[in-house]
């Protein structure tokens, strides 16, 4: 199985959305290689970074997932890093 890393940059407006959030995150935890959160107090907004090796279609399956929570966007760079796992 063919893995790509990918770095899925999520802003979070709405706090409700926050627990929905965190157990897609926690779903996917086997593929996430780190989490970096900053909370910008003065916007009140979240942005999250996530770095993740995984198949193709898990990273785009995560990301939809979380495009589908209310007050959330998120946008996924990949990288042309390909590894067989």
């Amino acid at each position: 199985m063919e893995t790509r890393v990918a770095v899925i940059s999520i802003i979070v407006e709405n706090p409700n959305s926050v627990e929905q959030l965190n157990s897609i995150l926690h779903e996917y935890g086997m593929f996430i290689i780190g989490r970096m959160g900053i909370p910008y107090r003065e916007k009140k907004v979240n942005i999250i970074s996530i770095a993740i090796d995984a198949p193709q279609n898990t990273i785009a399956a995560l990301s939809g997932k979380i495009g589908t929570l209310e007050g959330v966007t998120v946008k996924t760079a990949y990288s042309n890093v390909i590894t067989k796992a």
